[in-house]
């Protein structure tokens, strides 16, 4: 697959280096160029120096040949803006990180489905080591080809989780009404706005994407 970050920080580094690890290519726009000179000794992979915002930009790095566009700067704004940007240049999957929450019904009206927001991750966790409640990292969790795939419930998968037809190595494990946990099965009838976690095959993901993630507006309205 081919990967490409807006951003260099801390979380693109580690991940880039995973990915590469994986044989994955590998592509990160940087507008500080002291930062592309202090990361590229240890990352081999392609760099672009410039505003990942930019239409021109992110053109370079080839849209269409491009699996997954991260938008992980340390700016909210310009991740949000990069995004918008990604997808209309037909980027496959977008995926926006936001640090703050306030922005998250904002990525929703603007269709951003795929949003990250690490520091609501971050105090979920925290919460729960004060309580003396036992955290189990995911990567002990999802071993080998198991992957967790989430979507949020339109007027179509408003049905009982029986009738979605899913492949058999997929289910729904649980979903969130306004906010609040509940476990799921086969009888449970969702709810428009729910929001849906499937634990599947990573075979599954692109087939899923395209049954639940929006696609871009002019496609919609085609």
């Amino acid at each position: 697959m081919r990967i490409v970050f807006v951003g260099a920080g801390d979380v693109a580094v580690m991940t880039a280096k995973a990915l590469l690890g994986e044989k994955h290519e590998v592509v990160i726009i940087e507008s500080d160029k002291e930062r592309i000179d202090d990361i590229s000794e240890e990352l081999d992979c392609g760099f672009l120096h410039g505003d990942g915002a930019k239409p021109a930009i992110l053109s370079e790095v080839g849209p269409q040949q491009t699996d997954v566009l991260f938008c992980i700067s340390n700016d909210d704004k310009a991740n949000i803006i990069a995004s918008l940007v990604g997808r209309s240049l037909g980027f496959k999957r977008v995926i926006t990180s936001i640090s703050d929450p306030d922005l998250e019904e904002i990525c929703r009206e603007l269709d951003l489905e795929d949003t990250l927001i690490p520091h609501r991750t971050i105090s979920r966790h925290l919460q729960d080591m004060v309580s003396g409640l036992d955290n189990v990292e995911m990567s002990t969790l999802l071993r080998g080809d198991a992957r967790f795939f989430t979507f949020t419930a339109g007027k179509q998968a408003a049905v009982r989780i029986g009738k979605l037809d899913l492949p058999d190595d997929a289910r729904v494990i649980w979903y969130y009404r306004e906010g609040k946990f509940h476990f799921a099965d086969g009888d449970t009838k969702l709810e428009e706005d729910d929001e849906v976690v499937i634990l599947t095959h990573r075979k599954n993901l692109q087939d899923l994407r395209k049954r639940w993630i929006p696609r871009r507006a002019e496609d919609r309205n085609a």
